[in-house]
């Protein structure tokens, strides 16, 4: 018995296969092409709505905002990989019509129309709710980390900066001090070794003026740390490591787990977005009062108390901050209490006995 063959690649039908064919109708694409040929790109600042007269014709706002909308979807990113994409994926050829833009018309495209895709998802947070798709009881707001195109040796804060100068300093003496001691013996220094450390000297100097100059531009905008190819990065925790980006935060709703609403911040710390951030999602899902969840990196009464007069309901748990736990000791909630003996066990499996009436105890096996 033979295996089932196929096709030969090189055989001609006579009559060729739709391409609709290849796509279901529950198939996300169609969703997509629905959802942007129902946009007004115009309103949402996309730039060449409108095709020029002359010229070579170039490919329209739509056809390029469906691309970016399914690589999104998909978890594809690279603008190269999305014109890989026009060329392989039955979906895709499907949804633009075998149109093949390559990576650089991808890319400008985005780059062009950067402030105009914030509307378009303010439009699709919109048709979920008009689809009933949002619980609109509960939210979750959480922060996420992004990388930035900055390496980290591209990003200074006042305290590296100071300390490469005082490094600098005392390099340049040293550097001197050998510099005179050549001048005493000139007859036993070759001239080559003076003109390298007379290279070191300029080139050390120069560094530390534009150290200083950095210094001197965060004492003017009051900030902690400078980013030279991406201004507006900042070096903050990623995980287990530290990398230049942007803290991202992020408000989804319970029900189909949904985003609602995003903020991109250079906030090195999750403190103080909380209020911020649900509180454009209430105004989008249209309620009077709404509950939201965080972790405890949210924790700040200022916020929550601007959240509680916002009409949102903020469940934050309390971290434990103070001098006893920066010096290294146990936090209250690490102690348990025993109802039977009335007593409490510390982490260390002492147990902390009341000897009277008073608060006084003592600690014993």
């Amino acid at each position: 018995m033979s295996h089932i063959a196929g096709h030969d690649q090189s055989q001609t039908l006579l009559l060729p296969e739709s391409l609709d064919e290849y796509v279901g109708p529950e198939n996300p694409v169609r969703f997509i092409e629905a959802f942007v040929d129902g946009l007004d790109l115009t309103a949402a600042g996309f730039a060449r709505i409108a095709a020029k007269a002359t010229g070579r014709p170039g490919y329209a706002p739509a056809d390029l905002l469906k691309l970016y909308v399914y690589g999104y979807l998909n978890r594809v990113r690279s603008s190269r990989r999305l014109e890989a994409e026009t060329h392989r994926n039955i979906e895709v050829i499907w949804l633009l019509r075998h149109l093949k833009p390559d990576f650089k018309t991808i890319a400008d495209f985005r780059r062009d129309n950067r402030t105009a895709f914030r509307p378009v998802f303010r439009q699709f947070v919109l048709l979920c709710r008009q689809l009933d798709l949002f619980g609109r009881e509960l939210l979750a707001v959480d922060g996420t980390r992004i990388k930035a195109v900055n390496n980290k040796d591209r990003n200074f804060t006042r305290a590296s900066l100071t300390k490469f100068i005082g490094l600098a300093d005392a390099t340049l003496d040293d550097y001197l001090q050998r510099l005179d001691q050549s001048d005493a013996s000139e007859s036993k220094t070759s001239g080559s070794r003076v003109n390298n450390l007379a290279e070191k000297i300029a080139a050390i100097r120069a560094r530390r003026t534009r150290c200083q100059d950095m210094l001197a531009q965060l004492d003017r905008t009051g900030e902690d740390q400078i980013s030279l190819t991406d201004p507006d990065s900042r070096a903050m925790a990623a995980r287990t490591h530290v990398a230049v980006g942007y803290n991202v935060q992020v408000a989804v709703d319970t029900k189909h787990k949904l985003i609602v609403e995003q903020q991109v911040t250079n906030q090195v710390v999750d403190m103080g977005q909380l209020a911020q951030t649900a509180e454009p999602a209430k105004e989008i899902l249209g309620v009077e009062t709404i509950a939201v969840v965080a972790d405890k990196g949210y924790f700040k009464i200022e916020d929550i108390e601007a959240c509680e007069k916002a009409g949102i309901v903020p469940y934050v748990p309390r971290p434990q901050r103070g001098p006893s736990v920066r010096a290294g000791l146990f936090r209250k909630d690490e102690f348990q209490y025993d109802a039977d003996s009335d007593s409490y066990v510390c982490p260390a499996s002492q147990r902390l006995h009341p000897y009277s009436s008073g608060t006084v105890a003592s600690l014993g096996v």
